[in-house]
Order: C-alpha cells, then sequence, then structure tokens
C-alpha cells in the first residue's frame, strides 16, 4: 500500500509540474519571442547605422556614374580640337570602362536591379559610339562622332536611357527611407 501511496503521489507531483511549467511556458513564450524580435530589430538599426551611409554614397556614386557616361556629357568632357573620330571613340570607350571598373565595388551597397541598369546601360553606351564611329567615313573627325551620337539620342523612339535609369536608381534610394 505504501508503495502504491509512493507512486501515486509521484503521478501527482509530476504532472502538477509538467502542469505549472506548460502553463508558465504558455505566458512567458511570447515575452521571449518579444524579446528575441526586438533584439533582432536593435541589431538591424544598429547595422542600418553603419550602412546607411556607405549605399547612400554608393547611390551617389552610382547617379555619378550615369550622368559621366551620359553621352551629352561625355562628348562635352572629352572633346579634343583635331581629333579623329576613331581616336575619340577608343578615348570614350577607354573613358566609359574606366569610370565603371572605378565604381564596380558600389554593387555591393545597391540593389541588383539597379546595378544591372547601370551594367545595361554602359553597354549601351559603348554599342551607340562604336555603331555611330562605325557608320563614319575613315576621315570623319570627333565633331562628326559626337554629331552622330547626339542625331542617334534625339530620333530614339522611347524615353532617353539614360533619364529613366537615373529613375530607376532614384526610386531605390526612396526606398531606403
Amino acid at each position: 500500500m505504501n508503495d502504491i501511496t509512493f507512486l501515486f503521489d509521484m503521478v501527482k507531483y509530476t504532472f502538477s509540474g509538467l502542469l505549472v511549467f506548460f502553463a508558465a511556458w504558455y505566458f512567458v513564450k511570447p515575452l521571449l519571442l518579444q524579446n528575441l524580435n526586438f533584439q533582432r530589430l536593435e541589431l538591424k538599426k544598429a547595422g542600418l547605422i553603419h550602412t546607411l551611409p556607405l549605399r547612400l554614397q554608393a547611390y551617389e556614386r552610382t547617379v555619378l556614374f550615369l550622368e559621366r557616361i551620359n553621352p551629352s556629357n561625355l562628348l562635352v568632357r572629352l572633346h579634343v580640337p583635331g581629333m579623329s573620330a576613331i581616336e575619340m571613340q577608343k578615348l570614350i570607350i577607354t573613358e566609359i570602362r574606366s569610370e565603371y571598373q572605378h565604381n564596380i565595388s558600389q554593387q555591393i551597397y545597391v540593389t541588383e536591379m539597379s546595378w544591372s541598369v547601370v551594367k545595361r546601360i554602359k553597354e549601351q553606351t559603348i554599342g551607340i559610339i562604336s555603331s555611330a564611329a562605325n557608320a563614319l567615313p575613315a576621315e570623319a573627325s570627333a565633331m562628326d562622332l559626337s554629331k552622330s551620337v547626339l542625331k542617334h539620342l534625339a530620333n530614339l523612339e522611347s524615353e532617353n536611357p539614360y533619364d529613366l535609369a537615373l529613375s530607376i536608381v532614384k526610386k531605390d534610394i526612396q526606398s531606403l527611407f
């Protein structure tokens, strides 16, 4: 009889202990989850304090790159009187590739979509310059190349690709806030 009472007491205490444990867990678990979410939010906030300035700087450099490779700015900046169209083409392509290489690390901080737009605009610009140079006679001047490129951009049926790229990058910047 003593063994049965002992066994019954053990079951009773075990059941009571489990009941108290599950009741406490039921009430404490939401507090623990809330605390964990708060800590995650604080870590994210602390990370943003350090990465937000870097991301903004990357977007600034991306916008600057897009502006610098825009043919309307590029042709004026690189124009050298007396230069041939072929020399100007080589200079422009070298300048675009150099600018791109200088800014390639910015892809870490900008969205994948923004960076793909930057790459596409770079390639399109090189393509426009090359096709315009190839369409000119061998003795053409840098001024002829500039006129041909600007005429090509003016004849585009869609929106200016450089303005479109800038608007996409600006939308990404606005999503940071």
